[in-house]
């Protein structure tokens, strides 16, 4: 059951996000790219940036909704009487106020995994979520350096910062791979060739171009994911205290074998304070370093 509603919750977003964009590309009148003339580059810009941007902003405004629906967080109600769950609150209250930002939506889903992400639009539209499985495993001083460590996400703009660089990424991905697509195709060499064969050239050396330049860029993307990762270690530090932030690291390192398998799928890798990291080619695809680097990199610091 939980399967199919994060299947039904992923093909939902995609939906909203095709519709919106093809909204906007009507209401701007983008007409095609291609025709008998050739390849128009202004409207193969402008159709790119749309596409690449406007997917990756529309999936960064419905994110904290998303991760409600797609992870069961339940927000705690401000005024609950249970005094874990005002513990809880006022922890990342004090921490909020440390860091300068406003008061997120703090919620709890259950898992057995030990786990905590925060999510958002923006620092006044953000969402920190731990699981129960963290809250049962973890010391209070772990917990709330986890809790800091979110904390600095939201504090470093990390999801705006993430979804821009990803909205860049997708947009050159795309015009680059159309490009070249035109030009080995051969569609440009007279107007005889833009139809037929030519044509379904054009659209293999398409997908060929896309899975290679994105492959390239979510090599960037990684390899930027793991240095937030990093910078939100030092802030957790500044916030719960080195020695604090070290010893939920190693904790996490203790129990990361832990897994939950509703959320093994490397789509909820976003919802992760770390993820099993291995040396070697597929390093480049991780998204967190290995939690043994990130405990060195605070005891070096």
């Amino acid at each position: 059951m939980a399967l199919a509603k994060r299947v039904f919750l992923f093909l939902l977003l995609n939906f909203l996000v095709i519709m919106m964009i093809s909204l906007i590309l009507n209401l701007f009148n983008i007409k095609p790219f291609l025709s008998q003339y050739g390849i128009n580059y202004s409207s193969l810009m402008v159709f790119c940036l749309i596409w690449g941007m406007g997917g990756a902003l529309i999936s960064l405004s419905l994110s904290r909704i998303m991760a409600k629906w797609a992870m069961g967080v339940e927000v705690i109600d401000p005024n609950t009487n249970d005094s874990n769950l005002r513990e809880l609150l006022s922890t990342v209250r004090h921490l909020t106020n440390d860091a300068g930002i406003p008061m997120p939506q703090v919620g709890i889903y259950r898992s057995n995994e030990v786990n905590a992400f925060a999510t958002g639009p923006t620092q006044s539209r953000s969402l920190v979520a731990v699981s129960s499985g963290l809250l049962q495993r973890m010391k209070d001083d772990e917990v709330k350096a986890i809790l800091a460590h979110e904390i600095s996400h939201i504090a470093n703009g990390d999801m705006i910062t993430m979804t821009l660089l990803q909205g860049v990424v997708n947009a050159f991905v795309m015009f680059l791979s159309r490009v070249l697509a035109y030009i080995f195709s051969g569609m440009g060499r007279s107007r005889e060739n833009s139809s037929g064969g030519s044509y379904m050239s054009y659209v293999l050396f398409v997908y060929l171009f896309d899975v290679v330049f994105m492959i390239l860029g979510s090599i960037l993307i990684a390899a930027y994911s793991r240095r937030r990762e990093y910078r939100a270690d030092a802030g957790g530090a500044k916030l719960a205290g080195k020695n604090n932030m070290i010893a939920a690291l190693g904790a996490l390192r203790v129990l990361h074998e832990i897994r939950d398998p509703q959320t093994a799928n490397p789509a909820f890798n976003s919802f992760k304070i770390s993820t099993p990291t291995k040396k070697g080619f597929l390093y480049l695809f991780a998204t967190h370093p290995p939690l043994e680097e990130r405990i060195e990199r605070l005891k070096q610091s």
